[in-house]
């Protein structure tokens, strides 16, 4: 399962971009253990890179007993974190101080969705 973004993803992330910013929607599913390393990359994502690049988080939860959801669909947490721009995501996780905290969430997670959204 993909976790991470990668060169290719973050190529037709930005050949996408409509312009303005941008709110991505993540949803997570820990590894046994997972929440503690996802934490400690929560803190290091609030106090560092959000703030450098012009991020926040606007809402994060964990996940309840899905109402209306496939056999397999349901996730342990969801965020809603808004960016100035999509350029500004990108250069965020170029960056080599993010780079060396990713791998915290990268251990804490067995599946991700990290999906750009666009408003109507």
């Amino acid at each position: 399962m993909a976790i991470d973004p990668r060169g290719a993803d973050l190529e037709r992330y930005l050949q996408e971009d409509p312009g303005g910013p941008v709110i991505m929607l993540n949803l997570l599913r820990f590894a046994e253990g997972g929440r503690e390393s996802y934490d400690q990359y929560a803190k290091a994502l609030s106090e560092t890179f959000l703030p450098r690049y012009g991020g926040e988080v606007l809402y994060a939860g964990d996940g309840g007993t899905p109402l209306v959801a496939e056999q397999g669909q349901n996730w342990d947490a969801f965020l809603l974190v808004r960016y100035s721009s999509r350029e500004a995501f990108s250069r965020m996780v170029a960056d080599r101080g993010y780079q060396k905290v990713t791998h915290l969430r990268t251990q804490a997670l067995t599946e991700a969705v990290l999906q750009p959204t666009t408003p109507w």
